[in-house]
This record gives C-alpha cells, sequence and structure tokens, in this order.
C-alpha cells in the first residue's frame, strides 16, 4: 500500500506534467475541450488537496496557461488559504504575475470579476499590477476592455498612472478618458472621436478612427482592426505595420499563413525558431544552411540551464507523422524533438548520438513522417552503448504497438543499468496525464526545448532520489531568478 508521502509525489508529478504541456488547444489525438475539462479537474483536486504545492508549481516550469489558472484559484478560494501561508502564497502570486506575458495577466483580471472574485487580496493584486506597469497606456490601447473591466473591478486610481511630461506636467485624467469617455454622436448621425490627448500612443488610437497614417503608429493588433475599418489591402498593410509588430507576432502570422513579413529569426528561442523552420519546406531550407546553422547555434548558446550529462548519452527522437501536432499546435511536438537534439549536441564533454524513428541524415532534412518505431530505436541506442537515454515521443507507438513494455522489462531482468527517461511534449486529456510508453518508465511533460534540464532535475523528484522538501526549497527561488 503506498505511503502519504509516495501518494504526494505522485499527485504533484502528475499535476506538473500535465501543467507543463497542457494547453487547453486541439492536440493531434484529442480535442480542445477534452483538454480543458481534464486539467479543470487536476487544478481543483491539487488546489483543494496540496494548497502550499500548489502554489509552489507556480515556479515549476509550467505554461503561461496553467500559471494563470493557478492564479485564479488562488484568489478565488482566499479565504481557505491559512494565515501562515499567506505570505509565501502573496509572493509567488506577485512573482508569476510579472513573468507572466501582460494579456494573459489582464484576461485573468476579466476572469476574475466576471467569475465575481471580489476580496481584498485580489482587488490588493489588481491594484500593484496596474501601477507596476511601466508603460500603462500601451496596455490601455493594447488591452482596452480588460483593463478598464480590471481598474473597476478593483477600483484602480488612475490619475498618476502615466509618466510626467519633459516639463513636468502630467496628463491627469487622460487614462480614465480614454477608458471609459464613449464617442460622441455627431450632428450627422455618426460617431466623432473623443477630444484630442497629450500621450501621444493614446492620440495615435484617437486619430486612428478618421486617420489612416495614424494607425501604422499603434500596435499590431490594434492597428490592424482599424486597418479593415478603413478598407486597407492587406499586404499593403503588413507592409507598413511591420515595424509595429514583436517577432511572436511576425512568426505567429507566418505559421497561419497570413501574409510573409520579414521575420528575424535570430531574435526567436530555440524552440519559436525549430517551429518557424518546420514551417519552411526542405527546398527553402538548403539554399539558407549557412544562415540557419548559425541561428540554430546562437539559439543554443542563448539557454542558460544546460542539462548535467556525462558520459555516452543517445537520443530515442520520435519524427512520425503525429509529430506534426495539430492545426492549433503545428510541429510543436516534433520541434521539442530537435531542440533537445540540438541542445544534447551542443553539449560539451558528452559522447553524443541521436536516434530518429525515421532517419534524418541531415539535421535540415528533419520533417514529420512514417510510424513511430520507438523500441526499435531504443534497442539500436542501446546496442550503441549509451549510459543515458532520453526518449521524447508522444507516449503513442504503433511500430509494433505495445513493444516497449515488454522490452524495457526484459532489458531490466538481464541487468542493464542504462538510466532511461522519457520526455512527453503532449498531454492525454483522456488519462489526465502524459501517456507513458510502459508503467515502469514515468513520462515528464516538457514544455519547451530550453527548459530541458529543469525537465531532468525535476526527474529526481519523480524517481524519489530528491525529497519533497528538497524540491520545494528548488521551487521557492526560482521564480525570482526569472523576474
Amino acid at each position: 500500500m503506498p505511503t502519504p508521502d509516495q501518494i504526494t509525489r505522485e499527485d504533484l508529478a502528475l499535476f506538473v506534467n500535465a501543467c507543463a504541456v497542457g494547453t487547453g488547444q486541439k492536440e493531434f489525438y484529442s480535442a480542445a475541450l477534452e483538454q480543458q475539462y481534464s486539467l479543470a479537474f487536476l487544478h481543483e483536486y491539487v488546489c483543494g488537496n496540496y494548497r502550499s504545492l500548489y502554489a509552489h508549481c507556480l515556479s515549476a516550469g509550467i505554461n503561461h496557461r496553467n500559471q494563470a489558472e493557478i492564479v485564479f484559484q488562488l484568489l478565488a478560494s482566499g479565504k481557505f488559504c491559512p494565515d501562515e501561508l499567506r505570505p509565501s502564497e502573496n509572493e509567488l502570486i506577485r512573482l508569476a504575475l510579472k513573468t507572466l506575458p501582460p494579456q494573459r495577466v489582464w484576461k485573468l483580471f476579466e476572469r476574475l470579476r466576471e467569475a465575481g472574485v471580489n476580496n481584498r487580496r485580489t482587488r490588493a493584486t489588481i491594484r500593484d499590477f496596474a501601477v507596476s506597469r511601466k508603460n500603462l497606456a500601451f496596455d490601455a490601447v493594447k488591452y482596452r476592455s480588460k483593463l478598464r473591466s480590471a481598474v473597476i473591478h478593483a477600483h484602480v486610481d488612475l490619475r498618476t498612472a502615466l509618466p510626467a511630461a519633459p516639463d513636468g506636467t502630467r496628463p491627469a485624467g487622460e487614462l480614465e478618458r480614454f477608458l471609459f469617455e464613449p464617442l460622441k454622436v455627431s450632428k450627422q448621425g455618426g460617431h466623432t472621436p473623443f477630444a484630442a490627448f497629450q500621450t501621444p500612443l493614446l492620440e495615435a488610437y484617437r486619430s486612428a478612427h478618421f486617420s489612416q497614417e495614424a494607425l501604422y503608429k499603434l500596435p499590431y493588433s490594434v492597428a490592424e482592426v482599424f486597418a479593415a475599418r478603413h478598407g486597407i489591402e492587406r499586404s499593403q498593410f503588413l507592409k507598413k505595420i511591420e515595424p509595429q509588430m514583436t517577432e511572436r507576432e511576425r512568426l505567429r502570422l507566418q505559421s497561419a499563413g497570413g501574409g510573409k513579413v520579414a521575420l528575424n529569426p535570430a531574435r526567436l528561442s530555440l524552440t519559436e525558431l525549430c517551429v518557424y523552420l518546420l514551417s519552411l519546406s526542405l527546398d527553402e531550407r538548403f539554399p539558407r544552411r549557412a544562415e540557419i546553422e548559425g541561428w540554430l547555434e546562437k539559439a543554443c548558446g542563448a539557454v542558460r540551464a544546460r542539462p548535467a550529462l556525462s558520459g555516452r548519452v543517445a537520443a530515442v527522437l520520435d519524427n512520425s507523422y503525429s509529430s506534426g501536432g495539430s492545426e492549433q499546435r503545428r510541429g510543436r511536438p516534433l520541434a521539442l524533438a530537435w531542440a533537445v537534439h540540438l541542445l544534447l549536441k551542443a553539449q560539451s564533454g558528452t559522447t553524443y548520438q541521436p536516434f530518429w524513428t525515421s532517419q534524418v541524415r541531415d539535421d535540415l532534412l528533419v520533417h514529420a513522417r512514417g510510424q513511430s518505431n520507438v523500441t526499435e530505436r531504443l534497442l539500436d541506442a542501446l546496442d550503441w552503448g549509451a549510459e543515458t537515454v532520453i526518449i521524447v515521443s508522444d507516449g503513442v507507438e504503433n511500430d509494433p504497438a505495445g513493444a516497449f513494455e515488454p522490452v524495457l522489462a526484459g532489458y531490466r531482468r538481464l541487468g542493464g543499468r542504462a538510466s532511461i527517461v522519457h520526455l512527453n511534449p503532449v498531454f492525454d486529456a483522456e488519462r489526465l496525464e502524459v501517456r507513458r510508453l510502459s508503467p515502469d518508465l514515468p513520462a515528464l511533460g516538457l514544455r519547451d526545448g530550453e527548459n530541458l534540464a529543469a525537465v531532468l532535475d525535476f526527474a529526481r523528484f519523480v524517481s524519489g532520489e530528491l525529497s519533497l522538501e528538497a524540491l520545494l526549497r528548488v521551487l521557492s527561488p526560482a521564480l525570482k531568478e526569472n523576474v
């Protein structure tokens, strides 16, 4: 019978793995609603039974979607927080909000209002975040309705929220007027924009109602709406708005086929770069070999935390058809396998060999195809003499199906001592976990390639090498280091 400590360890591992890769979006083998219901159940279960651990999961390398969900659950259930846990919980929430993308935070605050969560701690959290924003005018333009909702909900005083002008004057009341003043009805029955603003970005928003040139001073997502109202041709709009676009907006536009814009891949993270490169055809990759290899080398070098591995290391990498992902997460599983391969390849002092399920003779040839024969590639890796084997796979093996478990059991019975770690970039909504290749081999959720070292550290906790107390010591300062 498992001990309470073992149950806690298993529940925490299950939750962290699910929150690392579960996005609530459609995956190759599961629908979006299935993911959303499964994740909602896990959040309620862990928050209700392990509140302190639940809060510390904010710094456990989980994705932004689940960080925002944890903050929502903690604030919504504040009356159940013991007094001794409140200071640390508040600090974890504050630091998490600083690391989350602002659109996630404003959407979270809007959700808190819609759910009627209006306790004192929630209001203070919203006020502190709003006051801490360095450019609240930008947030007001880009997330206008969400910011307005948050200001109303928490009674935020915006009179001193905008920076002072060079002459020392402060545009008092401009944010309140921008957020809450309605458009005035003209005599002709149309609409006239509100009065001019001193703050340049707010004035650009005002002017964009009647000036095409003004909209090109706005953030891309806001300018896009005005461009449609003015009937501006798409290609012309994209060409002129490029200077206002972030690299992630450029990447999303490329991936969605919404039009070609200039993208600087050298500014992308390793995983984002792999996603972008997979969106290119093989014919597009080859002529740019030197350039692409330079981007990949730079992206690998930018990853600060490297896995502490030694000896002969092999990676079994699933590039079967399902690694191509879904419409919403196109190429993501294969991009993570490629990122892990590149990081291990760049690891100094390690003898490394990759084993792709469908042979890859050149890194530029990586693409999704064929069946998933993970067991065969594992045997190849062990025959090569691997002391550590890192498997990156969605856990669905079909060539042949079910072969991995008896092969692994037989290897262990024969005295095989190689360390084998299974990393899975896909959440299995039906099982409420990341799918395992074998009951005897825990699977760990992999959020992105850059998080490889942290996931391998978490594997020590799952295997029992690291105690729960030691894990909490690791997690407590982790978020502060990322701020």
